[in-house]
């Protein structure tokens, strides 16, 4: 499932190329995918219009035209975008083509079809999306650990299952969830509430460090990323717990261990994560 690392990637290969290109036409081919404001107004307002440039917002997509209008996507668990020759073959889940004023096609497939786009036009207030419900940004300096206490501090929610709201922090799911508890050395079913000072510096400080660390390990060129049709997720080797149960923990050997959290399932060391205050 992609989350901000993932999406940023996405951002950072599909929005250099599609600067500037104006939309000749828009092919809805499941009308439920194009929420809003409907596939045939979204079809009709988006031909003609042309692309200033994309940016993130948590898991979220941006695509900004040049008129104001945004185009707001996400890929929720298998949604793709990629950036192809109008030639070159389609994914078999492939849901709404974009045809560009030089030949090329933006397409996004989305085999399980939870992956939703909206066109918000200027001025208008984005309340379909449900962007407007998100915390700061992960890779903010805002990021403190008063900001987290205030957040989650009188939660008595598990610190993993806080961590995957998006309402405090946007963009972390449950892989980069994983990982930042085990770098913080926080048992992942430990209630927020019960998190001291340290805890919540710790998670301060490792939240964008860990996130900004997979970013990097992501970086993939635009000829790779079409290639691999955008699901080389080069980061992956790089995880330490996430998927990894019954493996020796790279700090202390240990085996690490599988538990359910909030009806997700969690990987952590028993030892680097102590189960206690």
């Amino acid at each position: 499932m992609p989350e901000l690392p993932e999406v940023e990637t996405v951002k950072r290969v599909i929005g250099p190329q599609i600067q500037g290109l104006g939309i000749e036409t828009v092919m809805v081919r499941r009308p439920e995918v194009a929420a809003y404001p409907g596939a045939d107004e979204f079809c009709r307002r988006l031909s003609g219009q042309s692309i200033s440039h994309m940016t993130r917002r948590g898991k979220f997509l941006l695509i900004w035209l040049h008129s104001q209008d945004r185009i707001i996507l996400h890929l929720r668990m298998t949604g793709c975008l990629l950036l192809t020759p109008a030639d070159f073959p389609e994914e078999k889940h492939t849901h709404i083509i974009f045809t560009l004023h030089d030949g090329r096609q933006l397409r996004f497939s989305d085999p399980r079809r939870f992956g939703r786009v909206w066109l918000i036009q200027k001025d208008e207030a984005d309340t379909y999306s449900g962007m407007h419900k998100l915390g700061r940004e992960p890779l903010e300096q805002t990021i403190t650990a008063q900001y987290l206490c205030a957040g989650w501090g009188k939660r008595k929610k598990a610190i993993k299952e806080c961590l995957l709201e998006q309402t405090v922090i946007a963009g972390i799911g449950n892989i980069y969830a994983d990982e930042i508890l085990f770098t913080a050395g926080i048992y992942p079913a430990r209630p927020a509430n019960s998190l001291g000072s340290a805890q919540w510096e710790q998670l301060a400080s490792v939240i964008p460090e860990r996130l900004a660390y997979f970013i990097e390990k992501n970086q993939i060129t635009a000829e790779e990323y079409l290639e691999t049709k955008g699901r080389d997720y080069r980061n992956t080797p790089f995880l330490q717990v996430y998927g990894h149960q019954g493996s020796p923990c790279p700090v202390c050997g240990e085996m690490l261990r599988r538990m359910i959290v909030g009806g997700r399932s969690s990987v952590y060391c028993p030892v680097c994560q102590k189960d206690g205050l």
